[in-house]
């Protein structure tokens, strides 16, 4: 299925951020969720259960529907129910000269 932004708008997205090191190597990897409040071709905005706004790159390819079931988050065990979409992104730092 591919997604469109108005296929957001509302819906529970768990996000999955991973950065990098320029040479490839692993700093962190950050996993929260939220409902998305924005989506368009400026933005993706999701509330947190914590009110905090987050916000993603437009990047529709990043994002894909999720499979039914039950997703547990690494950094705080939390488990998110059914989401209906996933967002992965791998992020490497850009040298500076």
């Amino acid at each position: 299925m591919k997604v469109a932004f108005e296929d957001l708008l509302g819906k529970v997205l768990l996000v999955r951020i991973t950065y990098y090191t320029q040479g490839g190597e692993l700093i962190e990897q950050k996993q929260f969720w939220g409902t998305v409040v924005r989506a368009d071709d400026q933005a993706i905005k999701i509330k947190q259960s914590d009110g905090e706004v987050f916000t993603l790159p437009p990047d529709l390819s990043a994002v894909s529907p999720a499979a039914p079931g039950d997703y547990t988050l690494r950094s705080t065990g939390e488990v998110v129910t059914a989401p209906d979409f996933l967002s992965t992104l791998d992020l490497y730092q850009i040298g500076l000269t």
